[in-house]
Parts: C-alpha cells; structure tokens; sequence
C-alpha cells in the first residue's frame, strides 16, 4: 500500500520561507490528489492545500498567495513552499492521498508521520 514521508520542516524566524516535501512510495496507481493538512497543538487538522496527477492545483484560504503546491515528473514527490512565514503557522504538516481532491479530512486514510514547522523570533 502506499505510504507518505514528510520533510524539510524546521525553525524558521517570522518572515523567512520553508519548502516542504511529501514522498510517497509504494502503489500510487489510485492516488489522483496529494493534500497537505496541518495541526496545530490543540486543532483540528486543518487542510492547507492539494494537487491532481494533472497538475490542478487548490488552496485553503491563501489571499496572499503565501503558500505554493508544485509535484515533480514522478508525481511521487510534492512539495509545499511556503513564504512569508507568521508565528501562526506553527504546525506539523501532514501530507496524505487519494482518489478525490478534497479538503474533507474522512477522504484519507494514510498519512504520514508529519514533520514539524516552528515560526518563532
């Protein structure tokens, strides 16, 4: 089955940028969307963005355009780069996939194990 790794979380300071990356291996043949969610301690886990095998590409909230969905050739990686950082989007950040593009947390059953990003002075 397939599985998901998160990486490239960190510190970073107010204003700075991270670029997160979601690997899946295994079988990807039914995986149409990759999403990224996020949980903060004491949240919900709270959709942030997703991508189709296509290329479409969908946002929470975003009007000022801080984060950016993108996927390599494989469409086994996708990756989140998020600029503009603000103490508020302390979280781990979790990718996850399936057959729907959706921010309906119940589409999706595996995740992975998440990876921390911390925005603090």
């Amino acid at each position: 089955q397939v599985q998901f790794v998160e990486s490239g979380g960190g510190l970073v300071q107010p204003g700075g940028s991270l670029r997160l990356s979601c690997t899946a291996s295994g079988s990807i043949n039914d995986i149409y969307a990759i999403v990224w969610y996020r949980q903060a301690p004491g949240e919900q886990r709270e959709y942030v963005a997703g991508i189709t095998t296509s290329g479409l590409t969908d946002y929470a909230g975003d009007p000022q355009g801080r984060f950016r969905i993108s996927r390599d050739n494989s469409q086994r990686t996708v990756y989140l780069q998020i600029n503009s950082l603000e103490p508020e989007d302390t979280a781990v950040y979790y990718c996850s996939g399936g057959d729907v593009l959706s921010n309906v947390r119940e589409e999706y059953k595996f995740w992975g194990p998440g990876t921390q990003v911390t925005v603090s002075s």
